[in-house]
């Protein structure tokens, strides 16, 4: 047996299965949409076995797309969990030969509450495929499950037909990615696009700033206590002068110069960049980002440094990357 062949042909029949899926949609896929989109309770995925397993899946997508879906397993609405059904929802369910026992059996209660069913099914003459009002072809030829028995492409199509349905209602939603972010506040895109600088943002005591006419030595005093690698500058107001950073502490070095004999306004970076506190984090790392720095000074509405924030923050929260 060649095992590169083996798998590149099983890749191959399982992404010609979903080619042929897609060739034979029609209006029942565009009415399912409509179902779906119209559906003013929730979207009750359901499936039994491995293709059970492909339901929660797609009840998954659905629901982190914005629509209000759960995932019902067939056997345990046969025993209790059938309450979860109200007669505003939409049940899609899941069956590649369209006649498994705890299935068909829930399906007479769908039948009483009036629930539209759409079904995703291989056999268009199951008792499945008769009892629902919308049925998609997801069948496959008998030779592309290994032995006739094992379902790998059957379960391929089904799962590539719920992403696509997915989507088609997210784009019918007009779903963004802020939206997204709001269903996944610990993924990568949530913390980009919902944390604000006023949550990572160093504050209090651990706010690096000190009066414009202290001496240099103070103002390397609070460097190294804050830990940040620089300090802002204020007024008597604490309203924001300047900043100093390492890097200015080198450059008066090199110019020969003693730096503790300076003070801190002389040694400054006058009127530097800066954050507000409700900025999103995002354009925070864009900035800093832009302008090839690593700490940005966070003043309010009255220009009073309230915070510092350093890109090893933004690295920590995971907004970077």
């Amino acid at each position: 047996m060649n095992i590169l062949e083996t798998i590149r042909k099983e890749l191959n029949l399982e992404a010609e299965a979903i080619r042929m899926a897609s060739e034979r949609l029609g209006e029942n896929v565009e009415k399912a949409v409509k179902l779906l989109q119209n559906c003013r309770g929730k979207i009750v995925v359901t499936g039994m076995g491995k293709t059970g397993i492909i339901a929660r899946k797609v009840a998954a997508t659905l629901a982190s797309t914005g629509s209000t879906a759960i995932f019902l397993h067939a056997a345990e609405g046969l025993h209790g969990d059938l309450g979860m059904l109200s007669r505003d929802d939409v049940v899609i369910a899941i069956s590649n030969t369209g006649n498994t026992q705890e299935l068909v059996s829930i399906l007479p209660y769908m039948k009483f509450l009036k629930v539209p069913i759409i079904a995703f099914t291989g056999n268009l003459e199951s008792r499945l495929a008769e009892a629902s009002d919308v049925v998609i072809d997801c069948g496959v030829p008998k030779e592309y499950e290994p032995l006739g028995l094992v379902p790998t492409s059957s379960t391929t199509v089904a799962l590539a037909m719920g992403d696509a349905i997915a989507i088609a209602l997210l784009r019918k939603r007009d779903f963004s990615e802020e939206d997204y972010a709001r269903f996944h506040p610990g993924g990568t895109i949530g913390k980009k696009l919902l944390l604000r600088v006023e949550d990572l943002m160093h504050t209090g005591e651990r706010n690096p700033k000190v009066d414009s006419g202290v001496s240099m030595q103070e103002v390397i005093v609070e460097m190294t206590a804050k830990g940040l690698g620089c300090t802002g500058i204020v007024d008597e107001d604490d309203k924001l002068l300047g900043i100093i950073t390492d890097g200015d502490l080198r450059r008066i070095m090199q110019k020969g110069g003693n730096v503790l004999q300076f003070k801190a306004v002389e040694c400054m970076t006058a009127r530097p960049k800066r954050l507000h506190p409700a900025t999103f984090a995002v354009d925070a790392l864009n900035m800093m980002e832009d302008n090839k720095i690593t700490m940005l000074p966070v003043v309010d509405d009255d220009g009073r440094q309230v915070g510092m924030l350093h890109m090893h923050d933004l690295i920590q929260a995971g907004v970077v990357g």
